[in-house]
């Protein structure tokens, strides 16, 4: 590495985060784009294509890493002395923005000039290790995992690309970072958060896909576990909030990319049915080749859904071996990915039974005693998540059924070095310090 890395490493770690807020902008012209034909204002460039370093994919990629452990502050009981969830969790690993009960749902890909690849959640990470440019070099090569060699892409037109993207979004040098939800764990995990309530105010859990029916808990409402004057639509869930996540995490991408004195924005994807292979847009090619389940004919369904055909609604379910949701066909059914959600979160090695967690956040003694007086989901609770989750399933042949099982926002952010030339030729001020001086921080040499 050289020294003017390190130089700029330091820059970017010392920037201030108002400065960061203040001056971030989209900066949506790259090193390589040879012509820019805007009327009068039309610009030629003369610049090569200038990838990113793996220094600086490195940081893009920390600013959507791990940040260190999540603290449980939050009582477990009322104020008459009743047990209410204290365990709401998915992951006690912190993340570099929140997370709608710690689910961590977003993952990103990667694509760059070298290839297209999955960011793989660390594993083992000694959150006390010292930051330093080859710390983030090596984590950051190692949470790559190739999907295809090169650089994913599709004709520059629409339906693939809007508008003036076409001529500016994924190009050679550039480095993208795609956010993709998976929404099954959260899904249930907050089915059984919201079963928690105490008695009266546990909601009748209704499907608006199929005339306000009870979702599988029938049962529930006449035993009186569940109160049929609350009623809950299934489409109300949605995603139970994670498809918050990728925004505030491209955010903190943006100001990082501020504070190192690179360009780019956030804008729209190519449209995800394209990228993830939706079989009805086979025609474009297999984009990162996802598993899509198609459920069966159901007559019904032209009622429910108002389409013929049940490839319409093929539902993602993730990448083989990559990125595989909570449901079908990765689960022999709906009942045992409950059981397996919970096994990850209360078992053996679960989230609400590792101590060494919580021995960090603790003071000593505490982390024991927090660990054997949090309450857990009730077995009611369990068992009606499971008649729901088995509901949606068998009724509309995919899970979730108001919502795909890898949700797509539909944006990525693209980061790539900036034409200065052609910001100082149009602009009065086009870029700031840490783009007039990024080269000869992150790249000269001697």
């Amino acid at each position: 590495m050289t020294d003017e890395a390190q130089a700029g490493f330091e820059v970017a770690l010392q920037y201030p985060l108002a400065a960061a807020i203040a001056q971030r902008r989209s900066r949506r012209i790259s090193k390589g784009l040879k012509s820019v034909p805007a009327g009068s204002l039309s610009y030629t460039s003369k610049q090569d294509w200038q990838p990113l370093s793996l220094l600086e994919e490195a940081m893009l990629i920390a600013a959507t890493g791990v940040t260190g452990i999540c603290m449980p502050d939050r009582p477990f009981q009322d104020d008459t002395g009743e047990a209410i969830l204290g365990s709401p969790y998915i992951t006690m690993i912190g993340r570099a923005a929140g997370s709608p009960d710690n689910a961590q749902a977003t993952h990103f890909f990667l694509i760059n000039d070298t290839g297209t690849y999955f960011l793989k959640p660390p594993e083992n990470v000694d959150l006390g290790t010292e930051i330093t440019p080859e710390v983030l070099i090596e984590r950051a090569e190692a949470s790559k995992q190739l999907v295809r060699p090169g650089r994913l892409d599709f004709p520059r037109e629409f339906p693939y690309y809007l508008d003036s993207n076409r001529f500016l979004s994924n190009l050679p040098g550039s480095t993208i970072l795609l956010p993709v939800v998976d929404t099954t764990r959260q899904y249930i995990n907050g089915l059984l958060y919201l079963l928690t309530q105490p008695d009266g105010f546990r909601p009748a859990i209704v499907d608006d896909r199929n005339f306000y029916q009870p979702a599988g808990v029938r049962k529930w409402i006449k035993n009186g576990y569940l109160n049929n004057e609350i009623k809950v639509p299934l489409s109300l869930a949605r995603t139970f909030r994670t498809d918050i996540e990728p925004d505030l995490l491209l955010q903190n991408v943006m100001l990082t990319m501020q504070s190192m004195g690179l360009g780019g924005w956030i804008h729209a994807s190519v449209t995800p049915p394209y990228l993830l292979g939706h079989p009805m847009y086979s025609q474009s090619g297999p984009g990162l080749g996802f598993r899509f389940a198609t459920p069966k004919f159901n007559l019904l369904d032209l009622l429910r859904w108002g389409v013929p055909l049940p490839k319409v609604r093929a539902n993602p379910v993730g990448l083989d071996g990559v990125l595989e949701g909570l449901c079908p066909p990765y689960v022999t059914s709906m009942s045992d990915a409950v059981d397996i959600f919970l096994e990850q979160k209360y078992g053996a090695n679960g989230t609400y039974t590792d101590p060494a967690y919580f021995e960090r956040l603790f003071r000593p003694g505490l982390a024991a005693k927090y660990l054997a007086e949090v309450p857990h989901y009730t077995d009611a609770a369990i068992q009606c998540v499971k008649d729901i989750c088995t509901y949606i399933y068998e009724t509309h042949g995919r899970f979730p059924a108001h919502v795909d099982a890898i949700h797509v926002p539909g944006i990525w952010i693209q980061a790539h070095h900036l034409d200065l030339e052609y910001y100082s030729t149009l602009f009065a001020h086009g870029f700031t310090d840490t783009h007039g001086h990024h080269e000869e921080r992150w790249h000269k040499r001697a």
